[in-house]
């Protein structure tokens, strides 16, 4: 089980369905169920490559969850299209772009020649400054704090389906909002991977050094899944969770403690991506209370 929030609700994505339920404006809960693509599937025994296609299918159903879930919060004719959907995201592409890979790139020029050898170092650094500042940044804006909210809905709910307790808004409240396979946890990762590999590439000029960030994305962030992968597989060794809680510990920036309506929204959407032995087992359990909803049409 996997998800993401978005405005006003929660995406999950389960074996063979994905959903998103949000909240609209009168208070009711509206559901979207889909199939997964299930192209990424395909690469599932390639290392690396796995988690390159996991990724960009993950991107894609983010996306499109999004989108839908803005739609729900305004009337029809206000609702954004695929085409100004698109321009923002490529906006969003470029600032991130002269964010996190030009701007570091240019500080660790600049400043690499004061310390011999330390060029991947000092832009490592620049970018998890630049990542926290922004994340402050962002989390003193209202619309973003509930996002925020939902982000730590998504964990416990999810939470409380692995650890085997009734799946209702009050006993999933009683976890924590971090998880090791968080999307936070995995953007530090990429960031540690990152300095390892700038590490060992070539930078004749500044130019270079930009077009490798680029070039290499791929190859991090499939680096970064496995090691993702193996440490959740991995959770019982102490080394193990010591080289986590800098993730966890980063994902209370990120995720904010949720209201029992954003719980039951998360719970929601869990319901509606699992298998129907899924299903059996949750509703077997006692003091399970949470209300179906149909699809959204």
């Amino acid at each position: 089980m996997g998800g993401q929030a978005v405005l006003e609700g929660v995406m999950m994505r389960g074996a063979s369905t994905w959903a998103v339920a949000v909240r609209d404006p009168e208070g009711a809960i509206k559901l979207e169920v889909r199939e997964v693509p299930g192209w990424a599937e395909r690469y599932r025994n390639i290392p690396v490559l796995r988690g390159v296609m996991g990724l960009g299918e993950s991107l894609g159903l983010g996306y499109r969850a999004l989108t839908w879930s803005a739609n729900q919060q305004v009337p029809p004719e206000q609702q954004v299209s695929d085409k100004a959907m698109g321009w923002s995201v490529a906006v969003a592409v470029v600032a991130f772009s002269a964010l996190f890979i030009v701007l570091p790139a240019l500080a660790g020029h600049s400043l690499g020649h004061l310390f011999h050898g330390s060029f991947p170092l000092i832009e490592g650094v620049v970018r998890l400054v630049i990542f926290i500042v922004y994340l402050l940044a962002i989390s003193r804006l209202r619309d973003i704090r509930r996002v925020f909210q939902y982000h730590g809905a998504e964990h416990k709910a999810i939470a409380a389906y692995e650890n085997g307790v009734e799946l209702t808004p009050e006993t999933a409240q009683q976890f924590s909002t971090a998880h090791v396979r968080c999307g936070t946890n995995f953007l530090l990762t990429v960031m540690v991977v990152a300095i390892f590999v700038y590490s060992v590439v070539p930078r004749p000029n500044l130019l270079a050094i930009v077009a490798s960030r680029v070039v290499l994305i791929p190859v991090i962030a499939g680096l970064s899944y496995e090691v993702i992968r193996w440490s959740a597989k991995h959770m019982h060794l102490a080394v193990v969770r010591a080289t986590m809680r800098p993730g966890l510990l980063l994902q209370k920036l990120t995720t904010r403690r949720p209201d029992l309506d954003q719980l039951e929204v998360a719970i929601t959407s869990l319901r509606a991506v699992m298998t129907a032995d899924q299903l059996a087992d949750v509703d077997g359990r006692v003091g399970l209370r949470v209300p179906a909803v149909a699809p959204a049409v």
